[in-house]
């Protein structure tokens, strides 16, 4: 059995739905798109992204030794969230992929173990994984591969598996015949995902401004939301599936999934963790990404986005917190809800808050009122 089969096989074993293979080489054709892409502050505060961009151009940068790379998808579920009324029920949304154990732990051991695979069937193999772990560019070496194409939701799209999965990669100094059948690329004149991106983040041209992006303004994003973009988070509280939803290539992917409940977190209970309790329920959860202070500053925008009288009380504890971002947010959302409850609550606050950020929000709610 030859080493691509070899891979393929192990692969399969380990539950990646895609396998591809591709030479490495220099991707000249990203070359200019990225640097014009960080030039015009794309990266904005994911500033990793700007470091050593030759290491992402060409591999052989990370280790000379590199002749091949194997492209892995690894599937999850589509998001089925029950139906509720989110501003009734003071629920959030978080996005399909955060749900239980961080990906990066366990589709990086797989793909560990599909390498270890090819080293054992060729001994003294060189080889290195990654999930999303490095400066690599998984999505066009994923397209290398043949795995899909770029879709206008700028994801990865795959006729079979839609966009559900994780990118995974294998570089190795073996010689692995590459994928050579082309994948078309099939969003045809569909446009659902620019249309119905509720921020606009998602552009003509295959692009996406991910400053706007509500995955990057509830993840990645360390300070306060801007306040034009708050009440387009609507319920979204940690990353965003709506591009991914409206895409009809996901349709058939989504149509056996089951509902889950915890999609819909219950708000008022992750406005009351503290530092002790969010490392308990989200250490090992892609959700700590955003941290405790961010997780609760994205809650108390979502609660004010439900415009529900019953959300005060709760709001009126958080402009307490010991995090100033978490008070600002909290005072934006109580003044976004209103009423005469709303007031006092801030005017309290305001009587005992010494940051001068959440002091704005306070003033600002306030003069909203």
């Amino acid at each position: 059995m030859n080493l691509s089969h070899i891979v393929e096989d192990a692969a399969r074993e380990h539950g990646f739905a895609l396998v591809g293979f591709a030479r490495v080489r220099r991707l000249k054709e990203r070359e200019d798109f990225y640097r014009a892409w960080l030039a015009d502050g794309r990266a904005a505060t994911m500033t990793y992204l700007a470091r050593e961009p030759e290491r992402r151009f060409d591999p052989r940068r990370l280790d000379p030794c590199y002749r091949s790379v194997v492209s892995l998808a690894y599937p999850y579920a589509a998001p089925t969230p029950p139906r509720v009324d989110w501003r009734a029920e003071l629920r959030g949304r978080i996005a399909a992929y955060a749900l239980g154990r961080d990906y990066h732990d366990y589709v990086l051991k797989h793909a560990r173990a599909v390498a270890d695979r090819l080293a054992a069937a060729r001994p003294g193999t060189i080889t290195r994984a990654y999930v999303d772990t490095g400066p690599v560019f998984e999505r066009e070496w994923g397209a290398t591969a043949n795995l899909g194409w770029f879709g206008r939701n700028t994801m990865l799209l795959s006729r079979e598996r839609g966009s559900y999965f994780f990118l995974a990669e294998i570089f190795t100094d073996a010689e692995l015949a590459p994928t050579t059948k082309p994948y078309g690329e099939f969003c045809g004149t569909c446009r659902r995902c620019l249309d119905l991106c509720p921020t606009g983040a998602l552009q003509e041209g295959y692009k996406m401004e991910p400053r706007a992006c509500i995955s990057y303004l509830t993840i990645e994003h360390r300070g306060a939301i801007p306040r034009e973009q708050r009440p387009r988070l609507a319920e979204w509280i940690f990353g965003c599936d709506i591009c991914q939803e409206v895409c009809p290539w996901n349709g058939e992917v989504a149509s056996g999934a089951i509902e889950n409940p915890d999609l819909v977190p219950y708000l008022p209970d992750i406005l009351a963790l503290d530092d002790v309790e969010f490392g308990r329920r989200f250490t090992r959860s892609a959700i700590k990404r955003a941290k405790r202070r961010g997780l609760l500053r994205n809650a108390a925008i979502v609660l004010g986005n439900t415009k529900n009288p019953e959300a005060i009380p709760v709001l009126a504890r958080a402009l307490n917190d010991p995090e100033p971002l978490v008070r600002a947010h909290a005072a934006w959302a109580l003044g976004n809800i209103g009423g005469r409850v709303a007031r006092v609550a801030l005017e309290r606050g305001r009587a005992g808050e010494s940051d001068l950020d959440a002091l704005s929000e306070i003033n600002s709610a306030l003069a909203g009122l």
